[in-house]
């Protein structure tokens, strides 16, 4: 049975207020924020038999606006990145927003992790809704989004539904900072990813072509600290991992990425995905942001597993996934983040 307590609101600068609503089953625990669709908080049972936070976020709205790492939030439009922030569909060009090097990221200066959800609940979770109108960001077509978050047991549930009215790219990723033991590093945390191929990068992160992982350093097969983020040569580029895995699951089935855990708090996390690629992200740009406590946060403080569409893949038909969403079509993401705990 899931519990509901429904937090203060806290004022947009912007105007309007942003709900918070807190879930709790009994095992795990969830804030949620209507801005952006925004976790704020996620509880888990540790080895010391308490629940601890287990994401990063901020106490106010003013730094989650003044912040543009996405923390907590659903990023979309199109999360990832789209080549010089253009596109075509059968002829029709679109020019997008422009955000990160000559990339639109993650839909762009003023993304779905800027906007104000709806904000209701269902039996054992919370339901958001949101409308991006016709032009968002340079996107085409009225583009209907509900994200449904829901604590199944040890499992949090990310589920996804978008229509569009016009041909249009939709991929929408849960952004969670995930640090499992409170440090001011992930390099204890261990790494094992499922997935046998990645997409190799161009300098802006724009896919070059999908190579196998054994034998590179971007192989996570066996659990590895993530400290070998710093030491190996193919990441040094980004400072750290900033890589797309690409998921062989061509039947779109809820599929085993692989595994974070923490050594220290006992805490693991296995994700699966209905999604053909996940973004392994290290943290590596966080320093800076104003976390909670009004703490600066640390590059590499924590780890992102985003399930999601690949990169570009609206300019790269070749890529698996289907990129453009077209009318009278829905387009369905779920992913499932299941929690244990070990000594």
């Amino acid at each position: 049975m899931v519990r509901f307590s429904v937090l203060e609101s806290w004022q947009d600068p912007r105007g309007g207020e942003v709900e918070r609503i807190r879930l709790d089953n009994g095992t795990i625990a969830v804030e949620v924020l209507s801005l952006g669709g925004i976790i704020r908080s996620l509880w888990v049972p540790n080895n010391k038999g308490e629940r601890q936070n287990v994401v990063l976020g901020c106490d106010n709205i003013e730094d989650y606006l003044a912040q543009s790492a996405h923390l907590g939030a659903i990023a979309g439009r199109f999360a990832n990145r789209i080549a010089n922030g253009k596109m075509q569909f059968e002829g029709q060009e679109y020019q997008l927003s422009v955000n990160q090097a000559t990339n639109c990221l993650h839909g762009g200066e003023q993304g779905f992790n800027r906007k104000q959800w709806q904000l209701g609940t269902t039996n054992d979770g919370v339901r958001l809704t949101l409308m991006s109108p016709e032009g968002d960001m340079g996107f085409p077509g009225n583009c209907h989004v509900q994200l449904d978050y829901r604590l199944v047991g040890n499992n949090l549930y990310v589920e996804i539904l978008a229509t569009t009215d016009k041909a249009c790219p939709v991929n929408l990723t849960q952004h969670s900072y995930f640090n499992l033991d409170g440090s001011q590093t992930n390099q204890h945390h261990i790494i094992q990813v499922d997935a046998t191929q990645y997409l190799t990068m161009n300098d802006v992160g724009i896919p070059k072509s999908i190579a196998a992982t054994a034998g590179s350093d971007l192989d996570l097969s066996s659990p590895t600290p993530m400290a070998v983020q710093t030491e190996r040569a193919a990441l040094a580029a980004t400072n750290g991992f900033d890589h797309c895995y690409v998921m062989d699951n061509p039947n779109n089935d809820l599929q085993r990425f692989g595994q974070l855990s923490s050594p220290h708090s006992g805490i693991s996390m296995t994700v699966y995905t209905n999604q053909p690629g996940v973004q392994l992200y290290g943290a590596n740009f966080l320093q800076g942001v104003v976390g909670k406590k009004q703490q600066a946060l640390n590059d590499h403080q924590a780890v992102c597993i985003e399930p999601q569409l690949l990169p570009d893949s609206p300019n790269q038909p070749h890529l698996p996934g289907k990129a453009w969403l077209l009318p009278g079509e829905i387009y369905h993401h779920i992913s499932r983040y299941e929690f244990a705990t070990q000594g």
